[in-house]
């Protein structure tokens, strides 16, 4: 009986989750991991954020001596920001990313915006 009482309770309560997009977005708690954030002029093209990336986000355009990135393939792990040793690269509180177009500017960073991604 225990189940069937708590199903019925559920039901007539008030949801526990924000009503998202009616109402604005929760607050993101202090060292939340939102998108990438990239500062062309800081990089200085060392690419250790190439090597740790583990999903192998970030690609290196040799020809700018800079970086790309999706952020559409992104895990949020924060290393590339760790490794890097100029601060070109940051964690945002931004985490309303959604699209149904993978080449919107939202999944893109850096010089990938100007012309496409390469896969």
């Amino acid at each position: 009986m225990g189940l069937v009482s708590w199903i019925v309770r559920n039901l007539f309560s008030r949801p526990m989750t924000n009503r998202f997009p009616k109402t604005p977005p929760v607050p993101v708690p202090e060292g939340f991991r939102g998108k990438l954030q990239y500062d062309p002029e800081k990089c200085i093209g060392c690419q250790l954020c190439v090597r740790v990336c583990p999903t192998q986000t970030i690609k290196f355009l040799p020809e700018e001596k800079k970086i790309a990135f999706w952020v559409g393939r992104c895990v949020f792990c924060s290393q590339c920001v760790e490794v890097c040793p100029t601060g070109a690269l940051q964690m945002s509180k931004n985490f309303l990313l959604a699209s149904d177009d993978m080449h919107d500017e939202r999944y893109m960073g850096g010089p990938a915006r100007r012309r496409g991604m390469e896969r």
